[in-house]
């Protein structure tokens, strides 16, 4: 009885101590199922923080590597833009460089026989010395840094050209935001423009200027008056920005042509004419019309280099379409400005008369330099009638009061280039009278792409002060430098010189032809004599 009231209480403990057991492996258990889920998810809080600092990592990475890759093509796209557009320049400088083939060219046809040789030379040495006067110290006064508006005052002797460092040398730039220019490829497009304004002065006093002495000359008006019209102008001088509007003047109708015009009146002033010229007129007749009509050829071909690469830039297609109606402007003007002198000669003396026909094509010419970016088809077309008129009145003028400009430079170049000047406000392409566009081209004048009213009298204004200012600085200064020479008896030749002709008496070359025995232009001065005299006494 007592054993089994043992192992009864025995089993009863043993079932107790079970169960209290049972009881703490299930709350052991909860906790441990508790522990793991908050483990689980302090693992799922590592994992996905690991997850977005990855992604983090990765997108810089990312960004990084596509701006580097982005600046590359950048980097990229502005040399390949630098590159055309220094290929487009030279071109357009070598094609006018053809101009002074073709002032060579008219300006030996246009004269007499006698002095050919000294004509062709003198051409060369205005390109010669005009080179020299520009590389020495034209280009500082013209592109230097300004001073007070008014001249360049760094560069002399190209000296800004290039920079040397540490046996390193690179060309000095200047960049945009698309492309980048060197000094290199400005100075020598802008040389074209300046050794042309010289060349013109030489028609202007052919055939009775001693040949040093208009070197000297020409190496001043290259050094001095010429730069000091593209230091206010093109440079960025003081006319760059007058009345708010500043000038317009696309390839230099006023800039160039008018310099040289200006320079070939006042030098044929001061010369005065040739022996005989108003008493024998006939005797003073383009001895070679070949020659007259090669030049005139040679100079529309070289005018598009002239115009055209006066956009500066071809690098995208709004510089290429301008370039495009710069073309077609420049052809329409010349081919108005030929027909309309052509036809009006003939009206008069019932005669064709080439060499009016070429003056009256290159009066277009000048007469669209201006503005041949900023106008349509049509006032092209008109520019070049009308300034085929002026060139026509204002030789008519010369001859009248006994000027004598053998080849009528002052009246295609100086003439017609103030008409272009203002031809270029009075025929933009603005609409009407609201808009102005000006040196702009495509684009009107005005703000964040909103065309601006009422700028075409400040423009016209402007215009005339531009115009004012090129005239009075190139004629005070050629006169008083030419009077100079004049009173000393260094600037014409002498009687005797003259008469014999320049070529016989000064040159190696005593004649420029020698085709026969006698050489066909004497010849056929011989043979034209009876004619001439027929002319004179107006009976045959």
């Amino acid at each position: 009885m007592r054993i089994a009231l043992f192992f009864c209480v025995l089993v009863a403990l043993v079932v107790g101590c079970l169960a209290e057991c049972a009881g703490d492996c299930i709350e052991f258990r909860k906790e441990v199922y508790a522990l793991r889920e908050e483990l689980d998810a302090r693992l799922r809080r590592l994992e996905d923080r690991s997850i977005s600092e990855r992604r983090e990592l990765q997108t810089s990475l990312s960004s990084s590597f596509f701006l580097a890759e982005v600046e590359a093509l950048h980097e990229r796209d502005v040399s390949i833009a630098s590159a055309l557009d220094t290929i487009w320049l030279c071109m357009c400088a070598s094609i006018a460089a053809l101009m002074h083939g073709g002032f060579a060219m008219l300006e030996t046809g246009t004269c007499r026989a006698r002095n050919a040789s000294n004509l062709l030379m003198k051409n060369l040495l205005n390109v010669c010395v005009g080179t020299i006067g520009w590389w020495l110290c034209g280009w500082a006064f013209a592109y230097g840094d300004l001073k007070y508006d008014l001249f360049g005052t760094t560069g002399f002797a190209s000296s800004n050209l290039l920079i040397i460092a540490d046996g390193h040398i690179r060309p000095v730039e200047s960049c945009s935001g698309e492309s980048c220019q060197s000094n290199l490829i400005q100075w020598f497009f802008q040389w074209v423009f300046c050794t042309t304004a010289v060349t013109i002065v030489s028609g202007g006093v052919a055939e009775r200027v001693r040949s040093l002495t208009y070197a000297g000359f020409a190496f001043f008006m290259s050094s001095i008056i010429y730069p000091g019209v593209v230091a206010w102008t093109w440079g960025g001088g003081w006319l760059s920005a007058t009345l708010d509007v500043g000038f317009t003047d696309f390839a230099g109708s006023c800039i160039v042509h008018v310099v040289g015009g200006v320079g070939a009146l006042t030098g044929a002033i001061v010369l005065g004419a040739r022996r005989g010229r108003f008493e024998d007129p006939a005797a003073f007749e383009p001895h070679s019309l070949p020659l007259v009509v090669l030049g005139t050829l040679m100079l529309w071909f070289g005018w598009y280099g002239f115009n055209c690469g006066s956009t500066l830039a071809l690098h995208d297609d709004v510089m290429a379409a301008q370039a495009a109606q710069v073309a077609v402007n420049t052809t329409l003007s010349a081919a108005a400005g030929g027909i309309t002198v052509f036809l009006f000669r003939f009206v008069l003396s019932r005669k064709y008369d080439v060499c009016g026909l070429c003056n009256g094509i290159l009066a277009g010419l000048v007469s669209i330099t201006a503005g041949c970016s900023n106008m349509d088809c049509g006032n092209a077309l008109a520019v070049g009638s009308l300034g085929g008129l002026i060139y026509q009145c204002f030789s008519m003028s010369l001859q009248r009061l006994q000027i004598d400009d053998p080849v009528d430079a002052s009246a295609v170049h100086g003439a017609c280039g103030v008409w272009g000047a203002m031809a270029a406000v009075i025929f933009d392409w603005g609409e009407g009278f609201s808009y102005f566009h000006g040196s702009s081209g495509f684009q009107c004048v005005g703000d964040a792409g909103i065309c601006e009213t009422g700028l075409v009298a400040k423009a016209l204004a402007a215009q005339l002060i531009f115009v004012t200012a090129v005239l009075s600085w190139v004629l005070s200064l050629s006169t008083i430098v030419l009077l100079l020479l004049a009173l000393s008896g260094f600037l014409r030749i002498e009687q005797s010189t003259e008469e014999m002709g320049i070529d016989a008496m000064e040159h190696a070359q005593t004649k420029a032809y020698d085709i026969g025995e006698d050489g066909i232009p004497d010849a056929i001065e011989q043979r034209h004599a009876p004619i001439r005299k027929c002319r004179r006494h107006s009976v045959c």
